[in-house]
């Protein structure tokens, strides 16, 4: 049987595996990693909650 060429076969996507090793990798950071990690969180937090959104009506 021949394919398609003009078909895209996208591959499996597996969570669960991605959700493990993105836990892994924050278990091996070391305590002032996360301490930076955490302090750039929260300032981005504090950055959003100030943020205001203005609509400008197109002519």
């Amino acid at each position: 049987m021949e394919k398609n060429k003009n078909i895209v076969e996208e591959q499996e996507v597996d969570y669960h595996k991605a959700e493990l090793d993105l836990l892994k990798k924050g278990l091996t950071s070391s305590y002032t990693e996360r301490f930076h990690t955490m302090a750039r969180l929260m300032k981005l937090n504090m950055i959003l909650k100030s943020a205001t959104v203005v609509h400008k009506k197109i002519d």
